[in-house]
């Protein structure tokens, strides 16, 4: 089979009615956005767009594809809502790129491109995005994808509560990160791939300095649990609901410990001792890593907002004591699509490195704390809750 004439039917479908200069030959490649974006307020005070973009090299004779830029456009067809350069997208893509080279899709291969839009101040999101990419090919050529239009939901994110009772909490690993083991894990189960963790963070305890550890410690790769500030703390329902899931009785590792695969990439897998509360149809508040036996409810039970459902721990895929939050739209870790969600109500102290929290590097200097309402926190903020 010769791919360059049924190249032009299977590119075309993905233009949608796009006009292209006739010069140009269309890219070979399929293009989706698997789930579609809803927008946000981040810690920024920004609202925000986060999705991905999956682009396959379809054949196997059309030899590598480099991504020369992306741009995005909503509503309006003629000025880009956002630009990103061939370097920019080095830093948005997996597999990455060796350091210092560009994208590159080789024949039959797929690469994911995720992509964080922040809108500017006052604009209402679009209700549709499109995009176009030029890709440098073989003998000099450029190929053009233009079109993979996106509806943008409109639905408001969810506002919830605290998952926690108190405390100040580095809001670790968490949005805007394309590198993080959140966004960046694509979970492939019987046939689907999704990201469940696409908002997700880790919440891990601080003190006024922003250490993770209490004063005295002197090997932190010999703490044990009392050493930490979060650990133990009340982890309590965000709002009403009913618990879907809920399990007690893996064990807890030790602090900083070398940690192995899980068995499976499921909820019993990678979360240990957990809860999985339902919120809505379709929306599913996950807490992970408790403590062995601190489990107080189970399955079916009904739960109001700010009622106790475990302590924090170290129970399954953690490498130190946290509590991982996540909304979700399925009550299973495998086969859902990370949901975005905003605190009706928090503390914002500022960014704190990972370094800084192990007392590394320059100290921390937290901001004046100041009052956020209806925001997401982005990646290694401090927050605290009252």
């Amino acid at each position: 089979m010769k791919r360059r004439y049924e190249m032009w039917t299977l590119a075309a479908s993905l233009c949608w009615g796009s006009t292209v200069a006739a010069q140009q030959p269309l890219a070979p490649v399929e293009a989706r956005v698997p789930f579609a974006p809803s927008a946000f307020i981040g810690t920024d005070g920004s609202s925000h767009l986060a999705y991905e973009l999956d682009i396959t090299n379809i054949y196997g004779d059309t030899g590598p594809l480099k991504p020369k830029g992306l741009d995005v456009y909503g509503d309006d067809a003629t000025l880009p809502l956002a630009h990103f350069s061939a370097s920019e997208l080095a830093d948005m893509t997996r597999p990455t790129p060796s350091e210092h080279t560009p994208v590159t899709i080789e024949s039959g291969k797929r690469v994911v491109i995720y992509v964080w839009i922040t809108l500017s101040a006052g604009s209402v999101a679009p209700r549709t995005l499109r995009h176009r990419m030029v890709f440098a090919a073989a003998k000099g050529k450029t190929e053009l994808l233009d079109g993979v239009l996106v509806p943008v939901k409109s639905a408001a994110p969810l506002i919830i509560g605290p998952p926690l009772r108190g405390g100040r909490w580095l809001a670790h690993e968490g949005p805007g990160n394309a590198h993080s083991h959140h966004w960046g894990s694509l979970v492939a189960v019987n046939g689907m791939v999704t990201i469940p963790q696409r908002y997700a963070f880790d919440l891990v305890g601080v003190d006024q300095q922003g250490h993770a550890m209490r004063a005295g410690v002197q090997d932190i790769s010999h703490s044990c649990y009392a050493d930490w500030i979060g650990y133990g703390a009340d982890v309590i329902a965000v709002a009403d609901g009913v618990i879907a899931d809920a399990h007690d009785g893996e064990p807890e590792h030790a602090p900083l410990s070398p940690q192995g695969e899980p068995d499976s990439l499921t909820t019993r897998g990678v979360f240990g001792n957990y809860v999985v509360l339902q919120l809505a149809a379709g929306e599913f508040a996950s807490y992970a890593h408790l403590q062995r036996g601190s489990v107080t409810v189970h399955a079916g039970d009904q739960v109001t907002r700010g009622q106790l459902l475990g302590h924090l721990g170290q129970s399954g895929g953690s490498s130190a004591p946290h509590l991982h939050f996540q909304l979700s739209n399925a009550a299973t870790f495998e086969g859902s699509e990370g949901l975005p969600f905003v605190f009706d109500r928090f503390d914002f102290f500022g960014p704190e490195s990972e370094a800084q929290l192990f007392a590394q590097g320059e100290p921390w200097t937290p901001i004046p704390a100041q009052t956020r309402q209806a925001q997401l926190p982005l990646n290694d903020v401090v927050i605290g809750f009252r």
